[in-house]
């Protein structure tokens, strides 16, 4: 049986292409290279997705109008994250310290997720 993973991933310049906050139309989504197939398999194999975004409170339903237009599937949405540097904390598994519980996977703004494995 496979283990379920949690997910945390940012929306902008890493599942779509990165514009102003002042130019997102609720009607336009540009999805980036890999992120339709990526998500959905890690979705549909039962993986649980946090979608992080700096974007703040007030785009909270632009945001999911885009997620939706997108097919782009998650269980949580948190709005309103810092933009700089983000630090997934987390304790390390006492009978099997190695293997790592807190895994960063930096992408290039606007590549999308075909390279990323979990």
């Amino acid at each position: 049986m496979a283990k379920i993973k949690t997910i945390f991933c940012d929306i902008d310049g890493t599942l779509i292409r990165q514009v102003r906050f002042e130019d997102l139309n609720p009607n336009e989504v540009d999805l980036l290279p890999g992120v339709h197939e990526k998500m959905n398999k890690w979705y549909n194999d039962g993986h649980y997705i946090v979608l992080t975004t700096a974007r703040p409170e007030n785009l909270r339903l632009t945001t999911k109008q885009q997620l939706d237009k997108g097919g782009i599937p998650y269980h949580q949405l948190v709005m309103g994250i810092g933009r700089d540097e983000r630090y997934l904390i987390n304790n390390s598994e006492k009978l099997t310290p190695e293997i790592s519980r807190a895994i960063g996977l930096p992408v290039k703004r606007d590549e999308g997720l075909l390279n990323i494995e979990l």
